[in-house]
């Protein structure tokens, strides 16, 4: 069973940036797909983004043109890089992965293991 530790949340004005990373226990860009989401508060966990087959991305449009997923298999670990933050970007931001190697899609429900989460905090 993988596990997924977040890292790099904090608070960073609007227009700044944060680059997040999540820590996997295992080699997981050849065995899983994997993912970004983030949940604010009193809403549902929401699609950032997601990469399958090493190299392949997709982004949901609210991180198009902003926001940048990266991975380094020697240190097992995926990176999101996001840029003009906004303040709506507020929320906790969780990595997870999906025993498939197949596009995993946009739903929470389709990964398996989760992180626990790191802050993401925009001020205006």
């Amino acid at each position: 069973q993988v596990q997924l530790v977040e890292s790099g949340g904090g608070l960073v004005q609007a227009g700044g940036s944060l680059r997040l990373s999540c820590a996997a226990s295992e080699h997981t860009f050849s065995r899983y797909a994997m993912g970004w989401f983030r949940q604010a508060p009193g809403k549902e966990r929401e699609f950032v983004g997601c990469t399958w087959s090493s190299s392949a991305t997709y982004y949901a449009d609210s991180a198009k043109g902003r926001f940048t997923i990266s991975g380094d298999n020697a240190k097992n670990t995926m990176y999101l890089q996001m840029n003009s933050l906004k303040p709506e970007d507020t929320a906790v931001y969780y990595c997870a992965a999906r025993r498939s190697l197949m596009p995993p899609g946009t739903s929470p429900r389709a990964y398996d293991y989760w992180g626990q989460g790191t802050q993401v905090t925009v001020s205006s």
